[in-house]
């Protein structure tokens, strides 16, 4: 078995092995025969394994199998030392080291085990061969295959040994035939082997040990001197010396030396051995294996001359940061004077750079590699580095990177120059998006181009026939403006040459411009050294021209002009669609100016102001509307509406609507029944479509107001000692889904209360509902006049649109705020009598009338009010019942009106030459410059109008004659 053991250390070429047997005292467990190479400190951790133990034999034994592990697994966890803990089964006392301690060799290497089964029988199962393997490396294909070898052959005689008797014939343990398997496998890797009588100096050889040391074994005289013969002279003296040193301390011998042999080849052989003791307990014989390394040193001094003379640097450290090896180029990048091999590396400036040494303290500590860049204090060259753990050191590869970092720098830097014009770009394509007018556009193009490219002038102009039309500039005075525009476009000029060419224009300096266009070298060009004349290309056709100027010679180079170039075929596109926003939104504010009311009227009884807002502001068109109308008697109507939905449409509707209640209210008609006749133009539109209104008439003679609403929000009425509220009204459905009739609400509202209408585009918005936008109203309104009661009625329009639509915030609906503050008529203008129903209440009309107006001063006007009451009164008496009454009113007019019981209506008809009668009304006519009748609750009012007379002018005051100075 040690010969075995002592062929399969050889053979895999690692630091020792070990034998165990299948334990006497456990059925599954193994038990230590015999190691080679380990010290006890490594031998006392696998002493005894049980069935269930994780290390490598165990393993291999309980899967009848070769297993192998790297450190440090294949340690398994501490056995159970309760029976070995008596000590060595030979019983000699020996100190012993602790239980889990491993020497730190196996630390870095790998195990391989193989079952040592018996070829027939009952045995089965007899132990385990285990080698250590170099470098944690595992067995390749052809070394695995002799291990196995080796353990069938020891098998074979193991199997032997334990079923033959005591002193039986040596014939069972016959030795294996030249050509068996483990005579091949020796012969494959070159193992030989050899014993030295220590004390007779007489060495034996097997013929592969001849072979791997170039002996002839027909004249080999088996004396130690010869062997000492072949090894290098160089080498000789440390071989003696580890010769010596194994038989002094009986340790595991180890030595590769140069051999010389006797043919005059060259070689490298390894030779491993360990001393036996005589009887006598001294060294007697020493019993080892020795293999030809020569393809070793030769592949190791390949890869010695390839990394030394590789392109990239190399270099390697051992556990305690020391150089072990350093390529040329390595040399060249770390750059130190002084010789590098056994240096510490943090003594070296190279590695002083910062995050250096944790790496490489981190790549050894996780056992992974780690990658950085470097610069070299040295050349100033930039170097990746790869710090790759390596069993028992660290190595380095170091790359130059410099080129490819000028490359991924100038591959970098275009990608930014690529990512900032895709960003200008972008930037100026959602500027121009956002952008409605040609004001706009002119904005978002010196915003987003000048800046960048350091511009400091444009000039957008557009073509018409032969000259130019000025669209916007910056940066440009008024008289060089009237320059640029004043050259047609006849004549040779950059914007000229853009027009024909349709080509872009660069002029990079006053010198070049001079040379190129002579014409223009008497104009002056303060502040403009450099050009960028860009043409406008809209729908395949030239629109105009966008200057750009500097202050300073500019060359642009080729990635700014063709950024420019693209920025400009943006510009010219949405300029285009800006101009034709221009036409379409003036075409739109005409028709909403035409369809709203240009200016409210201030008659006696109220005076209003209004705002609207269109939730397309774009347009400025919308649905709502708002209207004061003046009625008879100084009466007002006060209306306001919504119809569904924005748009042109929509504003349409509106102002078939709003005419509808302007005519309706002509005719005197009450609240209920306008928006009754505006249900049935409404429903005549469609299904689709819906309108709410609320309509107010206010008196001034009795201080009331009459409201009606269809769908619509109520109004504010803010009282005179500033408190606000809601009257109740009945909304009752909107226009077009209403029955008729609809109710009404007479308010009494005080002298000076100001009448707030809305549209819920105004109260209500995202996180507000109606009610609490009301409330915001009312609170704002009675806050304003508190804050100052001199507010006019714009200043408070202003003040609550800014409070419930702040700046910027988008409305989803049309929003209207209609104020109107209502005043009485005074008592003193306002004079009313009784007549009796008799002929005589016409003589009685004219008496009073002509007593008032002579109150009044107004006598220009007593003929003509005495004819129109006379014939109102007559026509009363005549064609109507009582009771009567007449009133005079002085307001922005005369009124003159005559009321009766009667509900019948009267018309003005053409009477021929022989009737009696029907000429009153057209006498009524001809007097007055306005009447008609309407309807009250006890019968009917006929009224009349007539302009008040202009008041004399004022006379001059006298100029006061200048005083003379006082001497």
């Amino acid at each position: 078995m040690r010969c075995a053991l002592h062929h399969a250390v050889a053979g895999l070429g690692g630091p020792g092995g070990m034998v165990h047997l299948r334990s006497l005292w456990q059925d599954t467990g193994l038990h230590l025969m015999l190691t080679d190479g380990l010290p006890p400190a490594g031998t006392k951790r696998w002493q005894d394994l049980s069935g269930k133990d994780t290390t490598v034999p165990a393993r291999a034994a309980r899967s009848e199998q070769y297993v192998w592990l790297p450190a440090p697994a294949f340690v398994g966890r501490p056995p159970d030392h309760g029976r070995a803990a008596a000590g060595p089964p030979d019983g000699s006392e020996q100190p012993q080291p602790p239980e889990d301690a491993v020497p730190s060799v196996l630390t870095t290497c790998g195990l391989a085990s193989v079952p040592l089964l018996a070829p027939t029988g009952p045995l089965g199962l007899m132990g385990v061969l285990s080698v250590l393997t170099p470098a944690a490396e595992e067995p390749t294909a052809e070394q695995r295959a002799f291990l196995e070898e080796v353990a069938r052959w020891a098998a074979g005689h193991l199997a032997r040994s334990l079923a033959a008797p005591r002193g039986s014939n040596p014939e069972l343990w016959p030795e294996p035939p030249n050509g068996s398997r483990l005579q091949q496998a020796l012969k494959a890797v070159r193992v030989g082997a050899w014993d030295w009588n220590i004390r007779t100096g007489e060495l034996d050889w097997d013929e592969a040990a001849m072979t791997v040391l170039g002996v002839d074994p027909t004249t080999f005289d088996h004396r130690i001197e010869t062997w000492l013969g072949l090894v290098h002279p160089e080498d000789l003296p440390w071989v003696m010396l580890d010769t010596d040193e194994a038989i002094r301390t009986r340790t595991v011998y180890a030595v590769e030396y140069r051999v010389c042999r006797p043919d005059g080849t060259f070689g490298w052989a390894q030779a491993r051995a360990r001393v036996i003791l005589g009887d006598d307990g001294e060294p007697h014989h020493m019993v080892g294996t020795v293999w030809d390394t020569t393809q070793t040193h030769v592949a190791r001094e390949s890869v010695d001359h390839a990394l030394r003379h590789m392109s990239d640097g190399f270099f390697a450290v051992d556990t305690d940061w020391r150089v072990t090896f350093i390529n040329i180029e390595a040399q060249r990048a770390l750059g130190s004077s002084h010789e590098l091999l056994g240096r510490v590396l943090w003594d070296i400036p190279f590695s002083r750079e910062p995050g250096l040494e944790v790496r490489c303290r981190q790549a050894v500590a996780n056992h992974r590699p780690v990658g950085l860049d470097v610069l070299s204090p040295a050349n100033r060259r930039w170097y990746h580095l790869r710090l790759v753990p390596a069993p028992g050191g660290l190595t380095v590869y170091l790359t130059d990177v410099t080129d490819k970092r000028a490359r991924e720098a100038e591959r970098t830097a275009s990608e930014r120059a690529a990512a900032e014009r895709a960003a200008r770009t972008g930037e100026l394509t959602t500027a121009l998006s956002e952008a409605l007018t040609t004001e706009d556009v002119v904005k978002a193009v010196a915003q987003h181009v000048m800046q960048p490219f350091r511009a400091t002038g444009l000039v957008v102009v557009a073509f018409e026939g032969e000259h130019t039309r000025l669209i916007g500039s910056v940066g440009y005075e008024a008289a060089d403006l009237e320059k640029i525009l004043s050259f047609p476009l006849t004549t040779t000029t950059p914007v000229s040459d853009v027009l024909s060419t349709r080509a872009p224009l660069f002029i990079s300096s006053l010198a070049e411009m001079k040379m190129r266009y002579p014409a223009l070298a008497d104009v002056p060009t303060p502040g403009r050294q450099a050009w960028a004349f860009l043409p406008l290309i809209a729908s395949g056709r030239s629109t105009g021209c966008c200057v750009i100027s500097f202050d300073r010679p500019r060359l642009l180079g080729d990635e700014e002009r063709t950024l420019l170039v693209a920025l400009s075929g943006l510009f010219a596109q949405a300029l285009e669609r800006a101009r034709l926003y221009d036409s379409e939104h003036l075409r739109a504010k005409e028709l909403q100016r035409g369809l709203l009311p240009r200016h409210l009227p201030s008659p006696p009884a109220a005076t209003a102001a209004a705002r609207y807002l269109p939730s397309d502001r774009r347009l400025d068109v919308g649905g709502d509307w708002y209207d004061l109308i003046p009625l008879s008697a100084e009466r007002v109507a006060l209306v306001i509406g919504d119809v569904m939905g924005h748009g042109l449409s929509e504003a349409a509707t509106m102002g078939r609507l709003r005419t509808a209640v302007r005519t309706l209210a002509d005719l005197e008609l009450p609240p209920d029944e306008i928006l009754g006749h505006l249900n049935g133009i409404v429903s005549d539109l469609g299904d689709d479509f819906y309108a709410t209104c609320l309509y107010a008439v206010y008196d001034p003679t009795t201080h009331t107001c009459v409201f009606a609403s269809a769908g619509h929000l109520p109004p504010v009425v803010v009282h005179p000692d500033h408190t606000a509220r809601v009257p109740e009204i009945s909304a009752n459905p909107p226009l077009g889904a209403a029955v008729p009739p609809f109710d009404t609400v007479e308010l009494a509202v005080p002298d000076g209360s100001l009448l707030a209408l809305f549209t819920d585009g105004l109260v209500e918005a995202a996180g507000r509902d109606i009610e609490a936008g009301t409330q915001e109203l009312m609170r704002v309104l009675t806050g304003a006049l508190r804050d100052d009661g001199d507010l006019s009625l714009d200043q408070l329009c202003d003040t609550v649109v800014s409070a419930l639509l702040p700046a910027g915030e988008t409305t989803t609906d049309d929003a209207v705020l209609f104020i109107a503050r209502l005043r009485r008529l005074a008592a003193e203008d306002i004079a009313s009598w009784s007549l009796p129903q008799d002929p005589v209440a016409a003589g009685q009309a004219r008496e009073h009338v002509r007593d008032q107006l002579d109150a009044w001063h107004l006598d220009d006007l007593a003929m003509t009010t005495e004819l129109l009451a006379s014939e109102l009164v007559s026509n009363v008496i005549r064609h109507a019942q009582g009771p009567v009454r007449l009133r005079l009113l002085r307001g922005r007019t005369l009124v003159c009106e005559v009321s009766d019981g009667s509900l019948t209506t009267p018309h003005v008809r053409r009477a021929s030459a022989t009737d009696e009668s029907g000429r009153g009304l057209q006498l009524v006519s001809a007097l007055a410059q306005r009447w008609g009748a309407r309807y009250t609750a006890s019968g009917k009012s006929i009224w009349t109008e007539q302009p008040l007379p202009a008041p004399p002018p004022t006379a001059p005051t006298a100029p006061t004659a200048p005083t003379e100075p006082t001497p």
